[in-house]
């Protein structure tokens, strides 16, 4: 769902942006944010849960914090928290270990978003573009995320 002139307003009044400046800082952000969520669903599926969501299910593999991971894109430099699991296992798909350099990444991510993607959509672009697999169980798991977000008022950015 491409987003509406009246909540690009409300965007623009809500975070003062005042200069093409401003905007890059708030699409660094909001590319920022859409990363850090969907590195979060590719370990709700590696663990098979999701956050505070264990319930009885037996595993011996939990979450174990984040840690930090510098990035560089086209808008610059920025960190992301890299979510971590106990046994080690967590092997990010879309930001794989070791990679710094994500740009291009964003500006694709970025305009599919704000054309009404879905995550699975994204999903097939950046398997098509980068060779990045992600499963389906990701895709669902991200759009979850993302609904449940803009039902509680609070967009990607």
């Amino acid at each position: 769902m491409p987003v509406a002139k009246e909540q690009i307003r409300q965007i623009i009044s809500e975070n003062n942006l005042n200069s093409v400046a401003d905007v890059y800082d708030l699409l660094r952000d909001s590319f920022k944010d859409i990363l850090q969520e969907l590195m979060e669903a590719e370990l709700d599926v590696t663990l098979g849960y999701g956050k505070n969501r264990k319930g009885d299910l037996e595993t011996d593999n939990k979450r174990n914090g984040h840690s930090p991971k510098n990035l560089k894109s086209q808008y610059g430099e920025f960190q992301i928290d890299v979510p971590r699991d106990r046994n080690g296992e967590f092997e990010p798909k879309l930001i794989p270990k070791y990679q710094r350099d994500i740009s291009g990444i964003e500006e694709k991510v970025i305009s599919l978003y704000a054309r009404g993607m879905g995550t699975r959509d994204i999903h097939d672009q950046l398997n098509d573009l980068y060779g990045i697999e992600l499963s389906q169980k990701w895709s669902a798991r991200s759009r979850t995320k993302s609904s449940h977000r803009e039902r509680n008022g609070n967009p990607a950015h």
